[in-house]
């Protein structure tokens, strides 16, 4: 097991008698206008992984398109190596933000708080602003799925503040680690 840096967790807690356990996370930044050279957001979620002991197993950036972006996740989905999925950009309003309507409906279960928690660490940050936003998460075969907004504040507020906490097998009182072993449960 991989060690994580011990951070005090907001509205929780991390058990020290827990081991860590290290997860394969996925990075996918939905954008026309970016490169993975100039991708700020992707390449601070993939290092903020790494940091927090985590493995990135891969990162890919697609056009926002909604074929392209569902094919992306949904090789993820299939890939039994891949524990979990964030992506970021695309979660607006506008016509070009499709994140929501590619990834959705891959969804066998939405994780419904994600939205409520979200909405609630980004007013801190950006006040009514978050209403603008449709971050979003679920589940699909087995793996976890966060869908962020494509700005750098946004991906520190839900990886710091949020998706960091649920993926970190120490976080009590619950975290989503527990539960990936019956995510696929009939």
């Amino acid at each position: 097991m991989t060690n994580a840096p011990d951070l005090p967790a907001p509205a929780g807690r991390l058990d020290p008698d827990l081991d860590f356990q290290s997860l394969n996370i996925a990075v996918l930044t939905v954008s026309d206008t970016r490169t993975l050279e100039t991708d700020t957001s992707g390449q601070l979620l993939a290092d903020r992984i790494g940091e927090a002991g985590h493995s990135l197993i891969g990162r890919s950036l697609v056009r926002d398109d909604v074929e392209a972006v569902a094919a992306q996740v949904k090789s993820w989905i299939e890939d039994p190596e891949v524990d979990a999925i964030v992506s970021t950009g695309g979660t607006g309003l506008t016509g070009r933000d499709i994140t929501y309507e590619a990834v959705t409906p891959l969804f066998e279960k939405r994780i419904e708080g994600f939205d409520t928690v979200w909405h609630m660490v980004s007013y801190q940050s950006v006040g009514l602003s978050t209403l603008l936003s449709r971050a979003c998460a679920g589940v699909a075969n087995g793996t976890v799925i966060f869908c962020l907004p494509g700005s750098n504040g946004a991906c520190k507020d839900g990886w710091d503040n949020i998706i960091r906490w649920q993926l970190d097998s120490r976080h009590r009182p619950c975290n989503l680690v527990d539960l990936m072993p019956r995510l696929m449960e009939v």
